[in-house]
């Protein structure tokens, strides 16, 4: 399965965001860890970052601990927050010759797109970790028309600043 030619979506997550799923990652290595980025129901950008329980617990796949899942979904809510990205690892790199595929090992599994496909508003955001210590690759992917696109992921320190596509800072007369 190759990358779609859709146009890339910008996602702009702040680096603390990123620097938690990272964390999160290495803790639970070699278990493929898993989570969810929230934020406000009419919010463009997440807020939170929710590590989550791998029920599976194995390198190889990820599920949500169903009653942490169902307690989350109570909360968001109560709180009038949303699921915005899925969010989780995989390890014991390369899973297949990258020159073989042309695929980033940051890249969704064929089981990964089929749980896309049963939220396809979501973003799901894969770190690639070969090792708890080595460098993570952090990728997100959406699907398009039912094929998968890699995202444009920008890191900021802050939302107030960063571009969101549009000029959210008014020009002076």
């Amino acid at each position: 399965m190759a990358v779609a030619a859709y146009p890339r979506v910008v996602l702009v997550l702040r680096s603390d965001l990123v620097d938690a799923i990272v964390a999160h990652a290495r803790r639970d290595f070699p278990v493929e860890s898993c989570g969810q980025l929230v934020g406000p129901e009419t919010g463009e950008h997440p807020e939170r970052y929710v590590p989550m329980t791998n029920a599976d617990e194995v390198a190889s796949d990820f599920a949500f601990a169903p009653a942490e899942d169902i307690r989350l979904e109570r909360e968001l809510d109560a709180a009038g927050e949303r699921r915005m990205l899925v969010v989780h690892s995989h390890t014991r790199l390369p899973r297949r010759p990258v020159a073989h595929t042309g695929l980033p090992e940051a890249y969704p599994s064929p089981k990964d797109v089929a749980q896309m496909e049963w939220t396809p508003d979501q973003h799901w955001l894969i770190v690639g970790l070969a090792t708890a210590d080595a460098e993570p690759e952090v990728r997100s992917y959406h699907l398009a028309d039912g094929e998968v696109v890699e995202d444009e992921l920008a890191v900021v320190e802050s939302y107030m600043f960063s571009h969101t596509g549009s000029d959210d800072v008014p020009d002076r007369a």
